[in-house]
């Protein structure tokens, strides 16, 4: 991914950086791969005959040498970035990326030993740095235009050839990222995240449960984040800005974020789309909004896209909504997940190309949104074993978006759909556990018959004796899931059911009686998630017992804010895996 920056005067100070110790991130090795004259230019890290001044310099020469005016920033820079999880990729190969990238932009075409001096440093692993000086060695400027989606191109590339993480062309619905000066900000105060990240989070959140411009405002403000409305002469309300309290920059002015430079469905026009065509929603008790949620959320699955193009657009955008607010008021052990779901459905819910507002499915998911709102808010509490039914037809609503991006080509919207399922199939599995918890009842222990003089036979957990139990619970899935690489995650966790006093066969054929097995890519991985989700059950029994057995409170009140996030267990994370994100639970 090449990212461009701010263009500078100064070629000595930002070679002097790259070759330096660095600032935000330790430089290790600083070497150049890559040179517009190899291999006659030497590297200052590796050769006693040139220095970091020297080359400095030398590339600078063509700019003195101009025949117009000399600009006044002249030096252009671009990181060029792998993402987390592809492989290292050798000098040589980031020496072609390099070079490719030069002709792409205009500063360096192949073939042309007149254009612009430039080299490429490498300091780290997943990364180049490129310096260029804007001026060519025939005294001309270079002519860049479209150099960034030129270069973005070539990237993609390079992706196929490699083998690594395959983007997508720009289609104007990526979230905004925050950009480096905002990361370092963040981490110099402390904050967990940088500000856009919240802005974007609260804004989200705010817009998909309000039903007119004073609510959404209102929200806003009861979120604790500071509105600023760009109001027309006619006293038109046309735009708005949100700032966090605090953030303020060099001169201690509030630093205010336009609604669309926070993602593209965040501008004022398009959060009005949400309440464009009002539904009406009945009025129903507390305790039914998830059975009645979960009827709508089925039957606008079969109609997603069935209108088209447009109307698709439509449908997957109120779903993102949906599930926004779903993550906002759901059950607290399934809290983190569902966030990291709304998280990566995120890209999902905004397609290229116009949208329709009146499609059926879209009106069926503005309902449903509309439902948890207003019924969360009266009820004070979800439950977790009534939010099951809702997140298993959620499930079935994401595959559906999934499947319709894939048939209108949408690569990033699909995979970002696919994403999202998995992590919410992680919530059904924990919420499956959980369920059962509630509705279990333990079986009478008898008394063993001990040998006269003898002593009971101390229980160990060990791999032979959970391997017994796994086969007295399960025995038809019971060789696969020893071969698994999540068996000893799942032995574990039997093993800590059996500290409790519990018979850990009992409860593993209760887990895995709730929901069928059988579909399941990792049967291991499914059970021990149920596991946890058992746990988490039985410990806010024990630790707040009442007269009558009430609902797992989960606080949500349908305004925004950042709920506590639910450490999942990391236990049956497979290696190599992204570590931001709990266990995958593939089915």
């Amino acid at each position: 991914m090449p990212k461009k920056a701010r263009e500078g005067d100064d070629t000595w100070g930002l070679l002097d950086y790259l070759y330096g110790p660095g600032k935000r991130d330790e430089h290790t090795d600083p070497h150049m791969v890559a040179s517009w004259d190899d291999p006659y230019v030497d590297d200052p890290a590796r050769s006693a005959d040139m220095t970091i001044a020297d080359l400095a310099l030398i590339m600078d020469a063509p700019v003195h040498a101009l025949l117009g005016k000399r600009p006044a920033k002249h030096v252009y820079h671009v990181a060029v970035r792998n993402a987390p999880e592809d492989r290292l990729l050798t000098d040589e190969e980031w020496a072609r990326v390099a070079r490719e990238m030069m002709h792409a932009s205009g500063i360096a075409e192949h073939g042309d030993d007149q254009a612009c001096r430039w080299v490429a440093i490498r300091h780290a692993d997943d990364h180049i740095h490129i310096v260029a000086t804007q001026a060519r060695q025939d005294g001309r400027q270079p002519r860049l235009r479209q150099d960034i989606p030129k270069m973005h191109a070539a990237a993609r590339k390079f992706e196929v050839e490699f083998g690594l993480r395959r983007l997508t062309h720009g289609d104007k619905t990526a979230k905004k990222w925050p950009k480096t000066g905002e990361q370092e900000k963040a981490a110099r105060r402390g904050l967990p995240e940088p500000v856009r990240e919240t802005l974007q989070r609260t804004v989200r959140e705010a817009a998909a449960a309000a039903v007119s411009d004073d609510d959404f405002f209102a929200r806003l403000t009861a979120a604790g984040v500071r509105v600023k409305q760009r109001v027309a002469p006619d006293g038109n309300i046309t735009g708005y800005s949100v700032a966090m309290p605090g953030d303020r920059d060099t001169g201690q002015t509030p630093v205010w974020f336009p609604g669309a430079r926070l993602a593209a469905d965040l501008s004022l026009p398009r959060v009005r789309e949400r309440w464009a065509i009002p539904v009406s929603v009945p009025t129903i008790a507390p305790a039914e909004m998830w059975r009645e949620a979960e009827q709508r959320v089925r039957a606008a699955a079969d109609l997603l896209g069935a209108g088209g193009l447009h109307q698709g657009a439509g449908d997957v955008a109120a779903l993102g909504d949906l599930i926004v607010i779903a993550a906002v008021i759901s059950p607290r052990m399934v809290r983190g997940q569902m966030k990291d779901t709304a998280y990566e459905f995120e890209r999902a819910s905004r397609a290229p190309g116009d949208r329709a507002l009146e499609g059926q499915a879209r009106a069926l998911y503005r309902e449903s949104s509309q439902l948890l709102s207003q019924s969360s808010a009266a009820a004070g509490r979800s439950d977790t074993v009534a939010a099951l039914g809702f997140l298993l037809a959620l499930v079935t609503a994401i595959e559906a978006a999934r499947r319709w991006h894939q048939a209108q080509e949408h690569r990033a919207q699909a995979e970002a759909a696919g994403r999202a399922g998995r992590l919410l199939r992680e919530a059904v599995e924990v919420t499956a556990g959980a369920s059962a918890a509630r509705t279990y009842r333990p079986r009478p222990k008898r008394a063993q018959a001990r040998p006269a003089g003898g002593r009971a036979a101390p229980s160990v957990a060990g791999e032979r004796l959970m391997a017994g139990v796994l086969q007295e619970a399960v025995p038809g899935h019971a060789p696969a899931v020893l071969a698994d690489s999540a068996w000893p995650a799942l032995r574990t966790r039997l093993a800590d059911i059996e500290k409790t006093g519990e018979d850990p066969a009992e409860i593993l054929a209760a887990v895995a009686s709730i929901r069928e097995l059988d579909s399941a890519d990792s049967v291991a991985e499914v059970l021990t998630w149920r596991l946890y989700g058992w746990q988490r059950q039985r410990d806010a029994s024990v630790a707040a017992p009442v007269k009558n057995p009430s609902p797992t409170s989960a606080g949500g009140t349908g305004r925004t804010g950042t709920p506590r996030k639910t450490a999942a267990p990391g236990v049956t994370r497979r290696p190599g895996e992204e570590q931001r994100k709990g266990p995958r639970r593939a089915r």
